[in-house]
């Protein structure tokens, strides 16, 4: 049966009779549709780098902004996912956002088929690929459901790590399914490159055929069977204190089109006021961090006048925005997983930006347009930085399980700050050279080292969100976290694309050094100080224990 009215995974008879194996289900058909979903929502970082090297009529400023477009799009849409779960169900939400994907990926392999396709199409699809990003919120909280709070490090570490691979898989597959006709004659004409390309088994020369379209096409072949498994092997858990009231599957689908579709109403919204008149923005130059704050205010607005039963449901679950540490947690959230993901969508083309052209004087101006043969390919290398962060995001998680979750996160923040310091160092010598690959190892390696501590803090930020909050409270919150986070998605290509254009690029880093030296504080202060009153309810017998006593859940 996909619902289960019977669920108490806290008992350890219940857990290993039934609940270990119905978990281990849900757990495992989750993480490759979150692997998808990353893929899609993300691989305008590795399409816009191929239509930079196929001569695509847009300049490098407007490509910046199909990535931007995408991740305040997906991180806004984490925000009605968040509460998709209580609503509808594990098995009717995930089916149905993984269905979803198939729109901008098919829409995409169309679209960029021919190099006439205006902007304005490509920005609609970069806009759908949000669904990739907003399926992360529900898919975590889904998961939360189903495992007791001293495995859940591991299990949502499980869940975001692997399914954080789509963005490894994404570039790595991308490039290469690029490289022949995959479909045939179905699949479309090649185009010929202009500049030097690169994939993870080497260069590609200018003059080369290329089948940009199957970077769409490609999805199509894991998406279609991911949804009959979501459909035939996912579970509804419906239990008073997780999913009570859930609608028959077309209701349900129906009301995650009306939530999402407020998301993208506010994204775009936001976006057409942030966005120049040439980029098919209003011109008004409004801020990116004013547009944050208007986005997330109206689509939780929006959200709460729904009307019936699914408006008094999510006042119920608003009551997470009464408890403190959802804010807290929202800040140091933002430092892991919005660092992974902004780093992840702005990584290839920086590289190429940065180190692909020479950097020289032309009489007596910078000039940042000639091409540099010795430069690095940029879908040769990008892909090792999301590829740590994700592989080792589950270690974080369990470590966390084993000494808490707060102080794996603090030597994670240390890490990040005097990584961001250094990688700004390069940045800045690279981009005033006229030979910027001199110091690409050097780069390279901080920028993994960087990866490495947004992984690790990843599950460990998690295993602490587990603990602090109940249970009825805990999937939403790892869902308005991650919508949080997310925008760094949006923010990190948008504010690295301003200072490129400036300049100046070694300034956003030191800007995300010093926002990380601030959560280490953060950190301290809430979660690690001596004599701070940070005390949760053992879910187990209702005790009252401190925070970094984890050890408390093995021994009640």
């Amino acid at each position: 049966m996909s619902d289960i009215r019977e669920w108490d995974v806290e008992n350890e008879q219940f857990w290993e009779s039934k609940g270990k194996k119905i978990a281990s289900r849900n757990l495992w058909i989750s993480i490759p549709s979150l692997l998808c979903g990353f893929a899609v929502w993300l691989y305008w970082g590795v399409i816009t780098v191929q239509m930079l090297n196929l001569g695509f009529p847009f300049a490098k400023s407007e490509l910046f902004t199909l990535m931007a477009i995408a991740g305040l799009t997906g991180a806004t849409l984490r925000i009605p996912s968040s509460f998709f779960i209580r609503l509808n169900g594990g098995r009717n939400t995930l089916f149905f956002t993984t269905s979803l994907l198939m729109i901008p990926a098919l829409g995409a392999g169309i679209a960029l088929s021919d190099q006439n396709t205006p902007l304005w199409v490509f920005q609609a699809l970069a806009l759908l690929s949000g669904f990739g990003g907003g399926n992360f919120a529900s898919s975590m909280s889904n998961i939360s459901f189903f495992y007791p709070k001293k495995q859940q490090g591991l299990a949502l570490g499980l869940n975001a790590g692997l399914g954080n691979f789509g963005v490894t898989t994404m570039q790595i597959l991308v490039p290469l399914a690029m490289t022949f006709g995959l479909f045939g004659a179905l699949g479309g004409d090649p185009m010929v490159l202009q500049n030097t390309s690169g994939t993870l088994i080497g260069k590609i020369p200018a003059g080369t055929e290329t089948w940009i379209q199957n970077a769409g096409f490609i999805w199509l072949l894991f998406l279609v069977p991911l949804a009959f498994a979501g459909w035939f092997g996912l579970n509804n858990i419906r239990t008073p204190d997780v999913s009570p009231d859930i609608p028959n599957p077309i209701a349900s689908f129906g009301l995650i089109s009306g939530m999402l579709l407020i998301g993208l109403i506010t994204a775009a919204t936001g976006l057409w006021l942030m966005l120049p008149e040439a980029a098919n923005g209003s011109g008004w130059n409004i801020s990116k961090e004013i547009v944050m704050v208007l986005v997330i205010g109206s689509t939780v607005f929006w959200l709460k006048m729904l009307p019936g039963s699914v408006g008094t449901s999510l006042t119920r679950q608003y009551k997470i925005f009464n408890n403190h540490h959802t804010w807290v947690m929202s800040v140091i959230y933002t430092m892991t997983f919005g660092s992974f993901i902004g780093f992840s969508a702005a990584f290839p083309l920086a590289i190429k930006v940065i180190f692909g052209y020479q950097h020289i004087m032309v009489d007596g101006v910078m000039n940042h347009d000639v091409a540099n043969a010795n430069g690095p390919s940029a879908l040769m290398f990008a892909w090792m930085g999301p590829f740590i962060g994700a592989l080792i995001r589950p270690l974080g998680g369990w470590i966390a399980d084993k000494i808490g979750g707060a102080m794996v996160t603090q030597a994670c923040s240390v890490v990040m700050t005097l990584a961001a310091i250094g990688v700004a160092y390069y940045m800045k010598a690279a981009y005033q050279s006229a030979t910027p690959e001199e110091y690409f190892v050097q780069f390279f390696v901080l920028f993994l080292l960087l990866f490495a501590a947004t992984g690790i803090g990843n599950g460990s930020t998690f295993r602490s969100i587990s603990v602090i909050f109940n249970k009825e409270q805990a999937g939403p919150v790892l869902g308005w976290t991650s919508a949080v986070a997310a925008y760094g998605a949006f923010y990190i290509p948008k504010v690295i694309g301003e200072q490129i254009k400036a300049t100046t690029p070694e300034v956003a880093l030191y800007g995300f050094a010093a926002f990380y030296a601030v959560c280490i504080g953060i950190n301290w202060w809430f979660y690690l100080r001596k004599g701070k009153s940070t005390e949760v309810e053992c879910p187990k017998c209702g005790e009252e224990f401190e925070l970094e006593d984890e050890k408390h859940f093995y021994n009640p």
